[in-house]
């Protein structure tokens, strides 16, 4: 395990569509292990795979529900809205209000493999939405309605 650079905006990596896993092995396993030191080292709510440079669709999120590992993730469905404060660790500095939804239904593999759906509310469902973003390479600064540099 080990804890990897993150890219910071401006690199063209984190604009980029990523592609599904196809193959369950220790490759991905190292992957998802690093990116749970990292997130972990740098007290993020969560990390997806192109932000520590590989574009796979692989995302991990760290919030009071507890640590999760989403590989291949799909929102089947959301409800609601919420709008607040979002930081990414791809944009050191800055924060912005993006609104997002406030309950998501969304299936996903392990790291294994296996099949699972999952609900999620409140800041739970806007860590997933926002890391799920960069798997299709957007970021929260193209949605946010007001952005600010941290003090």
């Amino acid at each position: 395990m080990a804890i990897r650079n993150i890219v910071q905006v401006g690199d063209d990596v984190l604009r980029q569509k990523c592609a599904e896993v196809e193959t369950f092995d220790e490759k991905l396993w190292t992957l998802l292990d690093d990116m749970k030191d990292t997130v972990k080292k740098e007290q993020g709510a969560g990390l997806a795979a192109p932000q520590v440079g590989v574009l796979r669709r692989v995302v991990v999120v760290d919030v009071d529900e507890g640590y999760f590992e989403f590989v291949n993730p799909v929102i089947l469905s959301q409800k609601g809205e919420q709008n607040g404060w979002e930081g990414c660790l791809s944009v050191r500095g800055k924060s912005g209000i993006v609104s997002r939804p406030m309950k998501v239904k969304l299936s996903f593999q392990d790291r294994n493999g296996e099949k699972f759906l999952l609900q999620a509310k409140g800041f739970f469902a806007r860590a997933i939405c926002h890391e799920l973003d960069h798997l299709d390479g957007v970021l929260y600064i193209d949605k946010a309605s007001h952005i600010e540099k941290n003090s």
